[in-house]
């Protein structure tokens, strides 16, 4: 399965952190790269190239101005659009639904998600009937997409040419570097 994640209406200084964060855990729960739209962010590019570049793999992230026509191309090029959004459908009743697609854009929020999101997403699905993080929304989403895949320790096999890595420690740090 291949996963992008869009993240909608990135604004600054307020979603700095926010974006980021959605970026590196796209990138480490298995997704190919992100997209992100709103305020263009030369910062928060450089820094989610750099992480790539310093823990290995590969993932691209880039700016989108128009994200409602970005979903509408990718529909047309057979991704399918997940929206994570509170209001959808239970997770845990539309994952395997979900598995079975080859191209899977996942999208996140930020401000509020223009109606046409959701009419153009095959599925709007909720991790949780509550208010919370987007950022563990899209962690549990891209785990059950993957069926947990992404957690077992020859998935780090992803992540080659790495500057630093880590070595599974029952206590303290190991940390290889080169």
């Amino acid at each position: 399965m291949q996963i992008m994640v869009l993240r909608l209406g990135h604004r600054l200084p307020r979603d700095e952190r926010m974006t980021t964060h959605v970026c590196l855990t796209s990138r480490a729960f298995g997704a190919s790269g992100a997209i992100y739209s709103g305020q263009k962010d030369g910062s928060l590019e450089r820094s989610v190239k750099r992480i790539a570049e310093n823990w290995g793999g590969e993932f691209s992230i880039e700016y989108e101005p128009k994200p409602i026509a970005r979903i509408e191309r990718m529909k047309k090029d057979g991704w399918s659009v997940v929206h994570l959004t509170m209001y959808g459908m239970p997770l845990p009743e539309k994952e395997a639904g979900i598995r079975g697609r080859g191209k899977v854009l996942v999208v996140v929020g930020a401000e509020k998600v223009p109606a046409e999101v959701y009419q153009l997403a095959d599925f709007n699905v909720a991790v949780g009937g509550q208010p919370h993080s987007e950022i563990a929304a899209l962690a549990v989403a891209l785990d059950r997409m993957q069926g947990g895949k992404e957690l077992e320790r020859g998935f780090n096999s992803n992540f080659g040419g790495a500057a630093i890595s880590l070595e599974p420690a029952e206590k303290g740090k190991k940390i290889r570097k080169g």
